[in-house]
């Protein structure tokens, strides 16, 4: 995906000459993979406002093979500590005005790389998140990415439900390492994050870990996970419930599903990210469970398994078309047990296009 790579910087360089910044130094991972294609555990990356002709991958020995396949297009600089090398190397091109990712180097850090520079070769300037703003809409590339994630995720949920895996007796952390596995057997390179899988009264906690409490009849068991695919992560929650649903219990679940349901219709470009956090949210305070909703309604998810745009009272921002977000509201009640029913989504021009297809409809096994 070389092209794919080159137009990220291409909209990169817009961003720097905007900010008067003649270079861009990248450190997180993420950002150098986005930007190069480059997926090993140490890099670093010097973009240069003006071409590619001047951008550098640094990386160490390790990577000298790996690097040359995955970044075949850009020059590379064997070296280590990679940071401080790239500043050395924006001392010795002129780049005066050399921005760096503020959000990710410490001060320490900060100290060493202003040393590399000189105190009069090098102006470091704070530019943090220029990346993550371009990351925020994703391209084709990406979205089939989290289509992969996602069906993986599918498909071992699936697979987990058709033999059995769900049923009383077993415990939390034997349903998570089950879970787990069907994943990989569907081609994920591992979870997006640790599964969370909570019965009864632990479904009530919105981030419970898994446990050795065992599932029982009359339960409600939560499971929210997801699939890495490429570097990308998907994102779902369901809520099984283990026998005969009990009154409260269809209740719940009915209520949460009609606020993830006008959560997913307000899914719109141009649309503000509090008004889609509002639309699901007020389904449950009219039904008199506000306080009981105690999280925002969703996130972006891609390389990183939270990222913008935050769908939620305190959010900022309109939402375009390419972004991919979560849906996912939940109503805790303490003691007894909670529903959190979670979808990945794409925002298009029309419908949002829905990654997670597992169904909603309350599932009794």
């Amino acid at each position: 995906m070389p092209d794919n790579h080159a137009r990220r910087r291409t909209a990169l360089r817009t961003r720097l000459r905007e900010r008067e910044l003649d270079a861009l130094l990248v450190v997180d991972l993420r950002n150098v993979r986005y930007l190069t294609g480059f997926t090993g555990s140490n890099a670093a990356l010097l973009v240069h406002a003006d071409d590619d002709e001047r951008t550098v991958l640094c990386t160490d020995g390790r990577y000298l093979t790996q690097s040359a396949q995955q970044v075949p297009d850009l020059e590379r600089l064997i070296e280590r500590p990679c940071p401080p090398a790239l500043v050395e190397r924006a001392a010795a091109k002129g780049l005066r005005r050399t921005g760096y990712e503020s959000h990710r180097v410490t001060v320490d850090e900060l100290d060493v790389l202003r040393a590399a520079g000189g105190e009069d070769a090098v102006e470091l300037v704070r530019a943090s998140g220029l990346v993550e703003q371009l990351r925020v809409v994703k391209d084709d590339t990406e979205i089939e990415a989290l289509r992969m994630a996602c069906a993986a995720a599918d498909r071992a949920l699936a697979d987990l439900i058709e033999h059995g895996g769900l049923r009383p007796g077993r415990t939390e952390r034997e349903v998570a390492r089950e879970l787990e596995g069907r994943m990989l057997d569907h081609g994920a390179a591992g979870p997006s994050f640790e599964s969370i899988v909570a019965t009864g009264a632990n479904s009530a906690v919105p981030h419970h870990r898994p446990t050795d409490a065992v599932l029982a009849a009359g339960d409600l068991v939560k499971l929210d996970f997801g699939a890495l695919v490429d570097g990308y992560h998907s994102d779902m929650t369901r809520t099984f419930v283990l026998g005969a649903p009990a009154d409260w219990q269809r209740e719940l679940y009915d209520l949460v599903a009609a606020a993830q349901a006008a959560g997913r219709a307000a899914l719109r470009v141009a649309a503000d990210v509090r008004d889609v956090d509002a639309a699901a949210r007020g389904v449950v305070e009219d039904a008199g469970h506000g306080e009981r909703f105690l999280h925002g309604l969703g996130h972006g998810v891609g390389l990183e398994i939270h990222e913008a745009p935050a769908l939620a009272k305190t959010g900022e921002g309109k939402l375009s078309a390419g972004m991919a977000v979560t849906v996912e509201p939940g109503v805790y009640l303490s003691g007894r047990g909670g529903v959190r029913i979670e979808d990945t989504l794409v925002v298009r021009d029309g419908d949002p296009e829905l990654l997670t297809l597992t169904t909603k409809q309350l599932v009794v096994v």
